[in-house]
């Protein structure tokens, strides 16, 4: 079985602080998070090996935007998002 097989995965938005490094502004942006939630019983067909992988596995998220644009009308400029952790168990 593969991993998907034990979650149920959606998509859902956080909003976060960051800074522009062009320009120096702070504000808050919207970032895509690909939620997966374990589920909460483990599938028929699995085995030995899946039940004991399906034991340790925990919900988490995983970040989907790498880079975001400045909302600085003068500067527009697409940064990377840093300062960010790209996994957050839940």
């Amino acid at each position: 079985m593969e991993e998907k097989d034990f979650y149920k995965e959606s998509k859902t938005t956080k909003p976060t602080t960051l800074n522009c490094p062009f320009c120096r502004t702070a504000d808050t942006y919207e970032l895509n998070w690909l939620v997966r939630k374990k589920l909460d019983r483990l599938p028929g067909r699995a085995d030995e090996r899946d039940r004991a992988k399906f034991a340790k596995w925990m919900s988490y998220m995983v970040l989907l935007d790498d880079k975001a644009m400045c909302k600085n009308m003068r500067c527009r400029k697409r940064f990377d998002v840093s300062g960010i952790k790209t996994t957050a168990f839940i």
